[in-house]
C-alpha cells in the first residue's frame, strides 16, 4: 500500500508478531519495523492455535491486506483460526496510521467452515465501490478451491449483496488449489492474478486470468506468469503476488519466494510490463507451447511424462516443414531463446533452421538426448517491440519441439 511517498508491506506472522510490516520509498530498500501491526486478535480467533511449519511463536495469523478507507482511517483484513469452527476465517481491524496498532473487531468478516474455511482476503476498488476477494480453503478438506468476489461497505467492515465465484483449480500446473487473488485493471481488461500449487516448495507459482467484466467470466492464461523455472531457479516458488505503481509511474509486481537453498522466503520486486492486456514480468521466461504454434508438414502428439503441457510437435522432417511461434516482448532488444527439445536421431546431433521475423537467423543445434528426454538449449535472438515470429524448419537429422521460452 502507498501512502504519500511511502510504501507499506504487510506479512504473515513471524518472529512472535502477528503481522510484520516494513516501509520503503523505492520498492527496493526496505526497513522492517519492530512493532506488531496487529498486537491483539479479534475475540473470535484462537490465539493459542499454531501451524507447525510456521515454527516457534506461530499463531496462524496469515495473509494481511491493508487499504485506506478515508482520511486517517486504515482497514486490515487478516486470516486467523476460528475458535468456534476450527477453520480459518477472515477478520477486520482498523487503525489511524498505516503501521497501526490495528484494533480488531470481535466478529469475523468472512467465515464459511462448510467450504473448508477462508483465507487470502484482497481488496479492489472501482467507481466508488470496494470489493473483497478471497479463497475458500477447500484444499484442507478435499474440496475445490474457488476465488470469490463480493462488494463491501465503504468502511470495509461489512459484506454487501451476493458473492461471485470467479475461478477454481482446473489446470495441471495448479495442483489442488488456487489462492492469493489480486485484481488489477489494465485498460478495459480485468486481470485476476493468483497463486497455485503448494507454497512450501518450488512448485508454487503465479498465474492470471482475464475478463472484460468485473464478475467474469474469467479466462485463464495458457501458461503461468511466474515459476521457479521462469526465474531459472534464482527464486523458487514465486507467489503471493501484489501489484503496485512504482515511484517512476510504472507497474511493479511484488511477490514472495524461497531462496535457492530453501532456507527462507523473501520479498521480491520486478517491473511489470503489458502487451495488450497480457502481463509480462521482467526477467521471467514466457513460455509458448509447440502444440499451440502454427505448424505445416509437422504433427502434434501427446508425449510421455516430462513434456510441458503433455504435448509436443514432431515430424519436422521435410524441406517445407515449419513450426512458427508468435511471441510478444515489451521492448526491442536482444532476448534469450530457450528451446525444449528431444533428439533421438541415430545419426547424432540434430538441428533446426531458425527464421526470426522473416530473416534467417542460423540454426538451433541439439545433441543426442533420446526421444522423450526433454532438454533445453539456449541462444540469443534480436526481437522488435510487440509481436515477433520465430520459425523452426528442417535441419540436420531429426528432433521434436516441446516448447520455447523467451526472456
Amino acid at each position: 500500500m502507498k501512502v504519500g511517498k511511502t510504501y507499506y508491506a504487510y506479512a504473515t506472522n513471524s518472529d512472535g508478531r502477528h503481522i510484520r510490516w516494513a516501509t520503503s520509498t523505492d520498492l527496493v530498500s526496505w526497513t522492517v519495523q519492530d512493532s506488531d501491526a496487529l498486537p491483539v486478535l479479534g475475540a473470535w480467533a484462537d490465539p493459542d492455535w499454531s501451524f507447525p511449519p510456521g515454527g516457534s511463536g506461530d499463531h496462524g495469523v496469515w495473509a494481511p491486506e491493508v487499504f485506506a478507507a478515508g482520511p486517517n482511517r486504515f482497514v486490515m483484513w487478516y486470516t486467523a483460526h476460528d475458535r468456534a469452527s476450527g477453520k480459518q476465517c477472515i477478520g477486520a481491524a482498523t487503525a489511524t496510521t498505516p503501521g497501526g496498532p490495528f484494533v480488531p473487531r470481535d466478529t469475523t468478516l468472512i467465515c464459511t467452515p462448510e467450504t473448508g474455511g477462508v483465507i487470502d482476503a484482497s481488496s479492489f476498488a472501482e467507481g466508488g465501490r470496494r470489493y473483497v476477494l478471497w479463497k475458500n480453503d477447500g484444499n484442507c478438506c478435499a474440496l475445490d478451491t474457488w476465488l470469490h468476489l463480493q462488494q463491501v461497505s465503504a468502511d470495509g467492515l461489512r459484506r454487501l449483496g451476493t458473492e461471485t465465484p470467479l475461478i477454481k483449480q482446473s489446470k495441471p500446473f495448479e495442483g489442488t488449489l488456487v489462492e492469493a487473488p489480486t485484481l488489477w485493471k489494465h485498460g478495459g481488461t480485468y486481470v485476476l492474478f493468483y497463486s497455485a500449487n503448494f507454497f512450501g516448495n518450488g512448485s508454487y507459482l503465479s498465474s492470471y486470468a482475464t475478463s472484460t467484466s468485473l464478475r467474469g467470466p474469467y479466462t485463464k492464461a495458457a501458461a503461468p506468469l511466474m515459476t521457479t523455472d521462469a526465474f531459472a531457479g534464482t527464486v523458487r516458488g514465486p507467489g503471493g503476488q501484489d501489484i503496485v505503481t512504482g515511484p517512476d509511474g510504472r507497474d511493479r509486481i511484488i511477490f514472495h519466494g524461497w531462496n535457492p537453498g530453501f532456507t527462507y522466503r523473501a520479498v521480491y520486486s520486478q517491473r511489470l510490463d503489458w502487451i495488450g492486456g497480457r502481463p509480462v514480468v521482467e526477467g521471467a521466461k514466457v513460455r509458448y507451447e509447440a502444440e499451440d504454434a502454427v505448424f505445416t508438414r509437422a504433427n502434434a502428439r501427446y508425449a510421455n511424462g516430462g513434456a510441458s503441457n503433455g504435448a509436443v510437435v514432431g515430424g519436422i522432417d521435410f524441406d517445407d516443414s515449419r513450426v512458427t511461434f508468435t511471441v510478444s516482448v515489451p521492448r526491442a532488444g536482444t532476448y534469450r531463446l530457450y528451446t525444449r527439445y528431444a533428439n533421438g536421431s541415430d545419426g547424432g546431433a540434430a538441428s533446426h533452421t531458425l527464421v526470426v521475423n522473416g530473416a534467417a537467423a542460423g540454426t538451433v543445434d541439439y545433441p543426442v538426448t533420446g526421444w522423450d528426454n526433454w532438454q533445453v538449449t539456449e541462444r540469443a535472438v534480436t526481437l522488435v517491440a510487440g509481436e515477433n515470429t520465430i520459425s523452426y524448419g528442417k535441419g540436420a537429422n531429426f528432433a521434436e519441439l516441446d516448447a520455447i521460452d523467451v526472456a
